[in-house]
């Protein structure tokens, strides 16, 4: 298989540093986090405003990239499951998939709710979340 190149475009800042302790969801709990953009990228940040809803997708740093099963949520009475089949962090390409939305906006930084991303997660990239695309 051929290597790829990703260069993060912000990192989290947010209280969460204990990834045990980190909400499983961003539903469940995730405090308010910033988003601070790397200076080369604050052009591409400039449009984003309070209420906008985001996919963030992040390299999850603090993740087991050897793990390819897992019982979901931590709980041994669940049976061991492929981590495709599970949103767990510890995965063979640790991307994490969040949506958020903007509480704040500033220059080259947002701060965002839903996000559960441990403190100093790169930020590979963000996206606008979509609504329904009509066919016809």
């Amino acid at each position: 298989m051929t290597g790829y190149t990703v260069h993060p475009v912000a990192r989290v800042e947010s209280p969460l540093t204990d990834r045990k302790a980190a909400p499983k969801q961003g539903d469940e709990g995730a405090p308010p986090a910033r988003v601070v953009f790397a200076p080369e990228f604050h052009a591409a940040a400039a449009d984003l405003r309070p209420g906008d809803r985001l996919v963030l997708l992040t390299w999850l740093h603090a993740a087991d990239r050897d793990v390819q099963s897992v019982h979901p949520r931590g709980d041994r009475n669940r049976p061991s499951t492929g981590v495709f089949s599970t949103r767990s962090p510890d995965r063979p390409n640790p991307i994490g998939l969040h949506t958020v939305t903007v509480t704040a906006a500033g220059p080259g930084t947002i701060t965002v709710t839903g996000l559960e991303a441990i403190d100093g997660t790169p930020v590979l990239d963000v996206k606008p979340v979509l609504g329904a695309v009509s066919g016809r």
